[in-house]
């Protein structure tokens, strides 16, 4: 069937160009362009609107979403994604090669086309226990699938510049297959950041200001300009918006709640704030096709010309990208605004329920989280908003009132627990940032390992809403006085819901009520931030099962500094 889209104002991202004229789709492909295609089989006027490539995430975890993948194809098409590059360590550390081929299984067959970098770090560093250790030899065979593009974001930075043997083998087996390599290396600079480029590494969507990520450019990097649920970026970035950055520089979320990506959007989103600071919507649509296109590899993606693939947007608005329909191959799948129906993937019986076992663990007492130290001078994880950045504090710490809490100072307590092997490990540690005064929250969600952490401002409901979580199988919740306040349960492997987009979101939002009614400082998205107070390649100070890590010099450090 051919599809003649007429009158339509076409986004060139070629030449950054707006031309008015035809558009001829037959089966997946745009068969041409221009004045003289005049009839098809279905003719659709589009005076008046503008037509521009789907739009391509860089770099996104689709398990922080909290969603399966076709819920969230459900909401995400309808802000114009037509194709995301996942990188699946999340469940990969859950679930090691099982986990990446359950995601790889969920994303056939849906309106939107889903690709993969296979995880390079399960687990990210030594001092995280994971379910799996994958192995070069493990996800060797991942990069014979037809949708595989390299190895995802190369977090463990200090092995990449230690030469670490394993992780040097899995960067050469995709260079050897000319794959792209993600990068994650925030704040590496200089002769160190020169070391690990040249090692191969080709990307980087970890800056979070616009010197450090100038600087990568010049030296060849490509930088995905990121704007998430806790990581926002953008603002900071603005100025790559600008020639002749913006030539090197694609579009990411990494990490996007359901509620965030209901309510705001995705890269539409990204697109309008960009335009809302006085930059170009061509400019921001073109880092997000034909750039993320041409990066990975993906020939035929990302623009409107003969021959590439039918993944097009109609607007009624281009500033406001204000999405009215959506093709997808060739075919309708949003229509004034409304997803159209599609079908389900098949997902392996026994993948399936190794995904929805991944709980072991033993049941928690107020004691287990209780800190036997005696030192004066402590080290507290001290959070930065809208930042996956953490600073280390020292100060003075009083054990005689509620072993260590003081929310008059907005000192909490942090507490991560191995739940893959029942290992009886537990990590403790001090907080400042969150604001709560009461009550405590919970989360199996923890970057990149995956663990239970939780932060409390007592240890009789610390241990309560931990419990909550084991006995659920995984997820989110928030406890005060005794009693459970709201849950977000997540039993697909501790990270996913097995509920619709809308249904997540609203849990999200009631649990956000929740946690804010306990007093919560401003700009703290406090499970997204708690979850990453564990990722042990973010600098500075960070906590794990085994203790808390300095990150910079790569040790576990004692919590008391005298």
């Amino acid at each position: 069937m051919s599809i003649l889209l007429k009158n339509g104002r076409v986004v060139d991202v070629f030449t950054d160009r707006i031309i008015q004229t035809n558009v001829l789709i037959e089966g997946k492909i745009v068969l041409g362009i221009g004045d003289q295609y005049e009839t098809a089989d279905q003719v659709v006027d589009l005076t008046g609107k503008f037509v521009c490539p789907g739009f391509i995430d860089a770099h996104f975890h689709i398990e922080s979403s909290m969603l399966t993948m076709p819920e969230l194809a459900k909401v995400d098409v309808l802000h114009g994604t037509t194709a995301i590059v996942a990188d699946p360590h999340e469940i990969a550390n859950v679930a090691g090669r099982d986990g990446i081929d359950y995601m790889i299984q969920s994303g056939w067959g849906l309106p939107m086309d889903f690709f993969y970098v296979i995880p390079s770090c399960v687990p990210a560093t030594p001092f995280d226990e994971s379910d799996a250790v994958m192995t070069a030899d493990d996800i060797r065979p991942f990069y014979s699938l037809k949708r595989v593009l390299g190895l995802a974001e190369v977090m463990n930075y200090p092995g990449v510049l230690a030469k670490d043997p394993g992780l040097t083998a899995k960067i050469k087996d995709a260079r050897d297959r000319r794959m792209v390599v993600n990068g994650h290396a925030p704040l590496l600079t200089g002769t160190e950041l020169d070391r690990y480029i040249a090692s191969g590494i080709t990307d980087d969507h970890e800056c979070s200001s616009e010197a450090e990520a100038k600087e990568r450019i010049v030296k060849g990097q490509r930088v995905f300009i990121r704007e998430g649920t806790s990581a926002k970026n953008l603002r900071e970035l603005l100025p790559l918006f600008d020639e002749p950055w913006n030539r090197r520089c694609l579009l990411a979320a990494d990490d996007l709640h359901a509620a965030d990506l209901i309510e705001n959007g995705h890269i539409d989103q990204m697109i309008r704030m960009a335009v809302a600071a006085g930059k170009s919507a061509v400019t921001g649509i073109r880092m997000a096709t034909i750039q993320a296109a041409e990066y990975y590899g993906l020939r035929k993606y990302g623009a409107i010309a003969p021959g590439y693939r039918a993944n097009l947007l109609i607007l009624d608005d281009l500033d406001t990208v204000a999405i009215r329909n959506v093709y997808k191959n060739g075919r309708l799948v949003v229509e004034n605004g409304k997803v159209l129906p599609f079908d389900l993937p098949h997902i392996e019986p026994r993948i399936q329920a190794r995904i929805k076992s991944s709980f072991r663990l033993k049941e928690l007492t107020p004691e287990d989280f209780h800190i036997r130290e005696t030192g004066r001078i402590c080290r507290v994880i001290k959070l930065i908003p809208r930042e996956l950045l953490t600073e280390e504090w020292h100060t003075l710490i009083n054990w005689d009132k509620n072993n260590g809490i003081d929310t008059d100072r907005d000192i909490l307590k942090i507490a991560v627990i191995e739940r893959h092997h029942d290992t009886g490990h537990i990590g403790l540690g001090l907080i400042n940032g969150v604001g709560m005064k009461k009550g405590a929250i919970a989360s199996s969600v923890s970057h990149d390992s995956h663990n239970l952490v939780v932060i409390g401002t007592n240890e009789e409901d610390m241990a309560l809403v931990a419990n909550h979580i084991r006995e659920t199988g995984g997820g989110l919740a928030v406890a005060c006085d005794g009693r459970i306040l709201a849950d977000l349960p997540l039993p697909v492997g501790g990270l996913m819901s097995s509920d619709s987009a809308y249904e997540v979101a609203a849990q999200n939002s009631r649990l956000r009520e929740q946690v804010e009614s306990l007093g919560l400082n401003e700009g703290i998205e406090p499970f997204m931030l708690m979850a990453f107070c564990c990722l042990t390649v973010i600098p500075h100070l960070k906590i794990t099962t085994l203790g808390l890590v300095e990150v910079d010099k790569q040790e576990i450090v004692p919590l008391c500094v005298q």
